[in-house]
């Protein structure tokens, strides 16, 4: 009696120390040595509670450390206001709930918080084949629009994962998570899930609506080719066009094949996410061609652009820089041991502000919308200053018009619209205008792409994704864009 009462003061005294450890930020050291730091020290304390003997339910408890032992067939303890249910047969169950460590741990789990509390779970000498573990996770009603993730530490990456774990139930107090394994748990709260029936509904139509338009395109362009193709300047606009179209297809298929990325293996889900990374990329860079090639006519009407300049440097921004873009950032992840995609979405990271493979697509992007938009406001500039010497009220309305013109046009052709996505990356899912944004980039883009899980920000995020351009655009731009080049040349 008298040895296992030393064993049980030795023990708390170790608890104690254990705790007081947790009380410091640990912030002398970087980000890399805490992760280390934090990662030893949760497997030091699993591997300490597993190895204590012991017959019977006992508890040890202090500030930020709460262990428990059952050595019941029906297991139901809480520690730190979590509760632990689990059946069994044989075996002792250890639990043990910490404070202050989730801050300490690495996160690179979609784009998510983490919350105040982390479990350790284990069991001995138990020979039971299949086990349920049912944990209810205490949290703060203000934090109730969340998206709650119930979450184990991998200790071969060194991360959080899901796997084997999901969320049961939330009934507004708690957070009931069941997983089929034991270990470390937790929950981690996404920044914001704006996926709903609505957006998916409205997505999977577009998606359609935008693959039978872009077949259709391409098959008439197809057909009409050798007609419409007579001068260097419809030679030009056919072949963005035509690029844009084909690789915008070719990511609505990439999308589509892997909207179920459960059911994908590892290979085909990295697959998925280099074509949509790579498509999108293309798409974007051959809408830069010919926004700057629209721009070139307008300012240099007497000097139009060779083809044979034209196609060298389209095939390079269009075809080469977005395979460098590609291959550098995955290799970039590589040797510095950083995910290129998520298994979970097979889509691209975001982990934090430049930070993830997920800035290879959002940072080329953004620079193409902004060279595109200057190239609207040139067009636009030109449409004005060709009207003022003859302006007349008539000439003011055409001129509105053809303003107004431009505008629906060349904002789809251009990816403009995509900026609203960029919106949603800097709005918090409680602002209000996030769901408007949300909505707006739902509706405006769906019909041309996919919006599949998390493109835009993940970490736990899902969006629409798309160029945003339909058969009828292209062929109304075709026209237009002649109308502005003879409307330059006539009044110059």
């Amino acid at each position: 009696m008298f040895h296992h009462m030393v064993l049980f003061i030795l023990f708390q005294d170790l608890v104690d120390a254990a705790s007081n450890m947790l009380n410091h930020t640990w912030s002398g050291v970087n980000d890399s040595v805490r992760y280390s730091m934090s990662s030893n020290y949760l497997i030091a304390m699993e591997d300490l509670v597993k190895n204590v003997k012991v017959n019977k339910s006992s508890d040890f408890i202090s500030e930020n450390l709460d262990i428990k032992f059952c050595a019941a067939k029906d297991c139901n303890v809480s520690l730190f206001d979590i509760g632990v249910t689990l059946n069994k047969t044989t075996g002792i169950l250890k639990t043990m709930a910490m404070k202050n460590l989730m801050g300490k741990l690495k996160n690179t789990f979609r784009k998510t918080e983490h919350t105040d509390l982390l479990l350790s779970v284990t069991l001995n000498n138990n020979n039971d084949s299949k086990l349920e573990i049912k944990l209810d996770f205490p949290f703060k009603k203000e934090k109730s629009n969340r998206k709650f993730h119930c979450v184990f530490w991998d200790v071969k990456k060194s991360d959080w994962s899901d796997e084997g774990c999901f969320v049961r139930s939330s009934d507004g107090e708690d957070i009931q998570c069941e997983c089929h394994h034991l270990t470390a748990f937790s929950v981690l709260m996404a920044k914001g899930d704006i996926s709903t029936e609505t957006l998916d509904t409205i997505t999977t139509v577009g998606l359609s609506v935008s693959v039978f338009s872009l077949l259709l395109f391409l098959t008439i362009e197809f057909l009409v080719w050798s007609a419409v193709v007579k001068s260097n300047l419809s030679h030009f606009r056919h072949t963005a066009i035509v690029n844009i179209a084909v690789f915008l297809l070719l990511a609505d298929c990439s999308f589509l094949a892997s909207t179920s990325p459960e059911s994908l293996s590892d290979t085909v889900c990295f697959v998925l996410t280099v074509c949509k990374h790579l498509f999108f990329l293309a798409m974007f860079t051959w809408m830069l061609c010919m926004s700057v090639m629209l721009v070139h006519q307008l300012i240099f009407v007497f000097n139009p652009l060779r083809k044979r300049v034209f196609m060298f440097l389209s095939s390079i921004l269009g075809y080469v820089v977005p395979i460098l873009i590609v291959g550098s950032s995955y290799v970039y992840c590589k040797y510095t041991y950083r995910p290129y995609y998520d298994k979970k979405t097979c889509w691209l990271v975001f982990e934090r502000l430049l930070e993830g493979s997920m800035h290879a697509f959002l940072i080329p992007v953004g620079t193409i919308m902004m060279t595109n938009l200057f190239s609207m406001v040139v067009v636009i500039v030109t449409l004005v200053k060709s009207s003022v010497p003859d302006s007349s009220k008539a000439d003011d309305k055409d001129t509105a018009k053809g303003i107004l013109k431009v505008v629906l046009v060349l904002t789809p052709i251009f990816g403009v619209t995509w900026i609203i996505g960029f919106f949603l990356l800097m709005l918090e899912p409680d602002n209000p205008m996030f769901e408007v944004a949300n909505y707006s980039f739902t509706i405006l883009n769906s019909f041309q792409t996919n919006k599949q899980n998390k493109p835009f920000w993940y970490l736990q995020m899902k969006t629409t994704g798309g160029l945003r351009r339909n058969l009828i655009s292209c062929l109304i731009l075709h026209k237009y864009m002649m109308d502005i080049k003879e409307s330059s040349v006539l009044k110059s």
